[in-house]
């Protein structure tokens, strides 16, 4: 069974930075895209980067220029680093994966439990 699992979050000040991890576990041959959501108290979930297999991007314009999205296939992980940090991107950070193929055959999509962050000072 394929499971995400995330790590990296936390308390940061305004313009700091931090690392986001997400690992797939499982017998997988392929996922199709890997990216990062958030929600926010009272908002509704949405995106923030996603990256397919070939390496292209898709970010939301609030992160565009602050944050970037990377992925090791070999190691089924998925990276968002997050710099300029603002109290707006408090949330909770959620990793998904689209497009899975594993032993058992197709998934359609699969998430983390999520993980928070907080920027305060």
């Amino acid at each position: 069974q394929v499971q995400l699992v995330e790590s990296g979050g936390g308390l940061v000040q305004p313009g700091g930075s931090l690392r986001l991890s997400c690992a797939a576990s499982g017998r997988i041959f392929s996922i199709a895209a890997m990216g990062w959501y958030r929600q926010a108290p009272g908002k509704q979930r949405e995106l923030v980067a996603v990256m397919s297999s070939t390496s292209s991007t898709n970010f939301a314009d609030s992160v565009k220029g602050r944050f970037t999205i990377s992925r090791d296939d070999d190691k089924n992980m998925v990276y968002l680093q997050m710099n300029s940090l603002k109290p707006e991107d408090t949330a909770v950070y959620y990793c998904n994966a689209a497009g899975i193929l594993d032993q058992t055959g197709w998934i359609d999509d699969i998430w983390g439990q999520g993980t928070q962050v907080t920027v305060s000072s």
